[in-house]
């Protein structure tokens, strides 16, 4: 056996869920579940995690896992008659082995293609094919629900939200604008961001690292931090892991996607991490997370 870590490795995962390791040359990591097509795992070259999975996660269908990045399909939250957050985060699903062309601006070797194909359960709960046949069109919202993992929430600000408009979901979506410069964190938050821009900053100040969140076709974003009381609700988390973590989500909600017949529609988010004294517009590709 030649002891050269490949850069995909089908592997066994909590509970022996089968899950994707994708490896860098330069050290850097991903795990993915194919339940549920979760990113659970993002490591830097130094072996440090940037995704926050709850200790108290359940790998356990059909409950979804409590971190990592939940894919939010056809729906957001329970806005609308389908299970909170729709049905994609808690299906099986499966490597596409012969993926459709998506172009991309890493040389990266390690990557996987999934693909979630509907089973007759599903047909009867959503009766809408991607290839969308029935000459109908169909609606649907999107979010990737980013869980990040940072030192101390008190020490994380946001940039890239500043003067916009959201929907408060603390106060049944009221519609506010942001006031001030940089989101901060003293209490629960869960705001959807209106018309954001393509990039946004998570900056965690006592690691002196910033998380860039690049993203097309997704033009809202939540941001959320449940607080202590809301923790103590959540059975899947930890009372006091609110404070290590920070969901910012690229998602499309407030303007749901709809398809006509033979159309097709893309969401991209891209995720670096980079020391703080980084100047926009120099990322390097080698240290990049895409999902797509």
């Amino acid at each position: 056996m030649s002891s050269e870590k490949v850069p995909v490795e089908l592997s066994k995962g909590v509970n022996g869920l089968e899950k994707i390791i994708l490896r860098e040359t330069h050290g850097s990591s991903a795990e993915v579940y194919l339940y549920g097509g979760h990113v659970t795992s993002w490591k830097n070259e130094h072996g440090e995690e940037l995704l926050f999975v709850s200790s108290k996660a359940l790998f356990k269908p059909p409950k979804a896992i409590r971190g990592g990045i939940p894919i939010c399909f056809p729906q957001f939250s329970n806005h609308g008659p389908l299970e909170s957050h729709g049905f994609a985060r808690n299906k099986f699903w499966s490597i596409d082995t012969d993926p459709p062309a998506f172009p991309t601006n890493s040389s990266s070797k390690a990557h996987i293609d999934l693909i979630l194909r509907p089973s007759e359960e599903d047909m009867k709960i959503w009766p809408h094919r991607n290839t969308n046949t029935d000459g109908k069109p169909f609606t649907f919202t999107f979010a990737y629900h980013t869980y990040f993992s940072v030192s101390d929430i008190s020490e994380v600000r946001v940039e890239g939200l500043e003067t916009l408009d959201y929907l408060d979901n603390l106060q049944n979506r009221e519609r506010f604008t942001e006031q001030g410069d940089a989101i901060t964190f003293e209490t629960e938050l869960d705001k959807i961001y209106l018309s954001t821009p393509t990039k946004i900053a998570i900056l965690d100040h006592e690691k002196k690292r910033t998380f860039v969140l690049r993203k097309d076709g997704l033009p809202d974003a939540v941001v959320w931090n449940p607080w202590d009381k809301k923790a103590k609700t959540l059975a899947d988390f930890g009372d006091d892991e609110y404070k290590h973590m920070l969901c910012v989500e690229a998602a499309a909600i407030e303007k749901p996607i709809t398809l006509k017949p033979g159309e097709e529609w893309r969401g991209r988010q891209e995720l670096s991490a980079v020391p703080s004294s980084y100047c926009s517009g120099q990322l390097d590709p080698q240290k990049v997370l895409q999902g797509s």
